[in-house]
């Protein structure tokens, strides 16, 4: 049942759904699945988060689509006919196949701004055009992907080594970064000022840092990963790593997940094959280490959590790329962290760090990964063996590392090990 909490946010999303459709006709059932979504997940317990999470909604919303302007009867005629004509549209939508709704066939924009394999993609929260980019060669880009011609917008330099990993903040006005100098950076992004590197704080055993992220419940913490098997929690507002916030699980830290919306649960995978799951204390920054939740064959690489995989498999899933030559899909099993293997997928991957992750919206659970071919490969989870493989992207001479999509779905974002990054556009989707 919704809380007083899920039907304010309701509230405020029904306020701009109009704006939306009428703006944007491919979204008109975004607010739907959004508020699906909602419902599975689980609600903060603390109110404070919750109201700031409402208040940071209200203003990214009153800011994209402005103050929303009430109709009068000419207007209202208008929008239920175009209502009629997006229903139309998405019932001739459902008529088609995965691969048609997914068809990333054509290439929107190459980038080649980074000297080194580039490590990692992601798309700002919530925007179809801002993309950040980390590289080997030591820096990290911010790229216009929606401008004519799309342009590298910032370049972020301090690192004296090379970058793993990136993450945007909640309400994209910062970017955490990792890198095998031993270092977490934290910057500051703003619409008319240059990007400024806010704080840097080295790892406490002074080793590489190979992944970080974000803490969904809370921005102000930042979980990373290292090259001593150490799982730590930082406070970017005070640059003091938390009290018994670390913890070690051996061999090196490459990728980690952290349930959204409130939840609790950690993932972190290493170069032995090995996942464990931790709970966190969002407020103070305490880790407690769960179990040994699942071992594979390979180094995992890649680690995505999302709350519901689709309408047929309502359940919490962890995909995970692993150099066992494969792409494994898990069911969350219990609060502690439980995987149960769901899919498997052949996939070409044994040396490089390749990652792999869900599409952002709902209608269709799609999976993207990167391949040692070169080819980024589009899965559906809703099918098995040859018959989830949907599409392939051919256009990277070098192992496909990074893969992101922008939150619409009208863009795909691959980079390689060359550092050549390609744009791929959704012909079914407005840009």
């Amino acid at each position: 049942m919704a809380t007083a909490w899920h039907q304010q946010v309701f509230a405020l999303d029904a306020k701009y759904n109009t704006l939306r459709a009428n703006k944007l006709p491919s979204l008109g059932m975004l607010y739907i699945r959004r508020r699906n979504q909602l419902l599975r997940e689980k609600p903060s317990r603390d109110p404070e988060i919750g109201a700031r999470y409402l208040k940071l909604r209200s203003e990214l919303l009153r800011r994209r689509y402005g103050e929303r302007q009430e109709q009068n009867s000419v207007g209202s005629h208008t929008i239920s006919e175009e209502t009629s004509e997006n229903k139309a549209k998405h019932h001739l939508a459902q008529r088609r196949s995965t691969a048609e709704n997914f068809a990333f066939a054509g290439v929107h924009h190459v980038f080649d701004q980074h000297k080194a394999a580039v490590t990692m993609l992601k798309f700002a929260n919530n925007d179809r055009s801002k993309l950040c980019c980390a590289s080997l060669d030591g820096t990290l880009s911010i790229c216009e992907v929606i401008s004519t011609p799309p342009k590298v917008i910032a370049l972020l330099e301090g690192h004296r080594n090379g970058v793993t990993a990136l993450d945007w903040s909640i309400s994209n006005d910062l970017i955490v970064s990792s890198s095998l100098d031993a270092t977490i950076r934290l910057w500051r992004i703003c619409a008319d000022s240059e990007p400024v590197c806010l704080r840097v704080v080295n790892d406490q055993q002074r080793a590489e840092v190979l992944c970080c992220s974000f803490i969904p419940a809370n921005n102000n913490l930042i979980v990373a990963g290292n090259s001593q098997g150490l799982i730590q929690i930082l406070n970017v507002s005070t640059g003091i790593y938390t009290r018994g916030g670390s913890c070690k699980i051996g061999g090196k830290i490459l990728s980690l997940a952290c349930e959204g919306s409130g939840g609790t649960v950690i993932w972190t995978g290493n170069d032995r094959g090995v996942i464990v799951s931790f709970r966190l204390e969002p407020g103070v920054g305490r880790l407690t280490k769960l179990q040994r939740v699942q071992e594979t064959s390979g180094m995992i690489t890649s680690l995505s959590w999302r709350s519901w995989i689709s309408k047929d498999a309502p359940w919490a899933a962890l995909l995970v790329s692993s150099a066992c030559n494969a792409v494994l899909l898990y069911r969350v099993a219990d609060s502690h962290g439980s995987l149960l293997l769901w899919r498997k997928y052949p996939i070409k991957h044994r040396h490089y760090p390749l990652r792999s992750t869900f599409c952002p919206q709902m209608g269709a659970c799609l999976i993207a990964t990167g391949s040692e071919d070169g080819a980024v490969h589009l899965l559906d989870s809703a099918r098995e063996g040859k018959a989830a493989k949907i599409n392939r992207l051919h256009g990277h001479a070098t192992p496909t590392l990074a893969l992101s999509f922008n939150y619409d779905e009208s863009l795909l974002a691959s980079a390689d090990h060359d550092g050549l990054i390609i744009l791929w556009r959704n012909h079914q989707r407005h840009l």
